[in-house]
């Protein structure tokens, strides 16, 4: 599918066919290419959790208002973030570039993070909210229908996958086959009132 078209074309879609599996390549794909996402010197520090357990789905189903799309999409991903990959081998990040770069990049690295919680934690969010969007347009790409979703208990979540003390979850993304259309779009704001030029 044309970029232009899956961007125009994607929506979060509700319902989906519970007895409907992605195939091994097709997810493979799907991950290969949301690793492709950016992130802020190359930490990577996204995690994605890929929820298979039918039991563990229900788990997760009660404490996400009882949403449907937790257990009847065909992937369940748990968009986390690793807030201290910055410090954990760095120099992995920069293995393949010149020595220059990585004689510059990997001191940065700590420099940028060490000692910023806050900055820590923005940059996870973004950096989920990139691996997020590649995740669903590439599901567009193949044909299949996404959500991005945050209504959930974060706390229960994390207790029941076991989420470690130095990541965040930021949402999930549920991917399939759907069985409805999306809803028209409640309606897109003025050009003019979303983008301006050089100030405020």
């Amino acid at each position: 599918m044309n970029i232009f078209d899956a961007i125009k074309t994607r929506r979060a879609v509700k319902h989906f066919d519970a007895n409907h599996f992605l195939t091994k390549e097709e997810e493979s794909q799907l991950l290969a290419l949301a690793q492709l996402s950016p992130t802020a010197f190359n930490i990577q520090n996204w995690r994605l959790l890929l929820v298979k357990d039918p039991t563990i789905r229900q788990q997760i189903r009660e404490v996400s208002w009882g949403q449907a799309q937790i257990t009847d999409a065909s992937l369940l991903i748990i968009i986390c973030a690793d807030l201290k990959a910055w410090e954990k081998q760095p120099e992995r990040y920069w293995e393949k570039a010149p020595q220059a770069v990585k004689d510059f990049m990997v001191p940065a690295i700590g420099g940028y993070y060490s000692g910023k919680e806050e900055v820590q934690r923005d940059e996870a969010m973004r950096s989920c909210g990139l691996v997020a969007q590649n995740l669903m347009l590439s599901a567009q790409g193949l044909g299949y229908e996404s959500c991005p979703m945050d209504g959930f208990d974060f706390e229960q979540v994390g207790k029941i996958i076991n989420l470690p003390k130095d990541h965040i979850i930021s949402m999930f993304v549920v991917i399939g086959k759907g069985t409805q259309p999306a809803r028209e779009r409640g309606g897109v704001l003025p050009i003019e009132e979303v983008v301006k030029t050089d100030r405020f």
